[in-house]
């Protein structure tokens, strides 16, 4: 078993579509971006390259390069889970905490959650999404950014070469 961490956090600003965990949500102010700037799939994809230790998102979907400008998050989560099997490893957990005021993810969290699991191939009793506010504190607190954090369990397909029986 393997276990990789990821973090994100954006500025919300206005005109910009609330997007989170693919999902889109009704808000006057999204999260500013190069992509789409969903914290819980950006924080997704790099507890999958962490734990298969290939680096983090910066690496491999570079925010200077036009290429991924406005790219949705599920793009990036696919490429990193085949790079994932690539290492002959899978996903089989995800837990996950996203920090913000608003909106109230409340009776979402199950469809998030849900969302996850379906990206990730896994059932949805392995699949959970928490929300928390920072009482006020803060540029999250003031409803000024969305962050993050997300902790994946991934496991191996196939043995390693350097493990295999001859």
């Amino acid at each position: 078993m393997r276990h990789g961490l990821g973090f994100d956090i954006h500025r919300l600003v206005p005109g910009r579509p609330f997007v989170l965990g693919g999902l889109t949500f009704d808000h006057p102010r999204g999260p500013s971006g190069h992509s789409d700037g969903d914290v819980l799939l950006h924080a997704l994809v790099d507890a999958l390259l962490g734990a298969a230790a290939l680096g983090d998102i910066g690496d491999h979907f570079p925010d200077n390069d036009p290429k991924w400008k406005g790219t949705a998050g599920k793009v990036f989560v696919a490429k990193a889970l085949a790079l994932v099997a690539a290492k002959g490893l899978k996903p089989t957990q995800v837990d996950s905490t996203v920090f913000l005021e608003l909106p109230k993810l409340g009776k979402r969290k199950p469809e998030l959650a849900a969302a996850l699991a379906s990206l990730l191939g896994i059932t949805k009793d392995r699949a959970c999404v928490k929300a928390k506010t920072m009482e006020g504190l803060g540029a999250i607190g003031q409803g000024e950014a969305i962050a993050a954090q997300v902790l994946v369990v991934l496991e191996e397909t196939t043995a390693p070469k350097a493990r295999r029986k001859k």
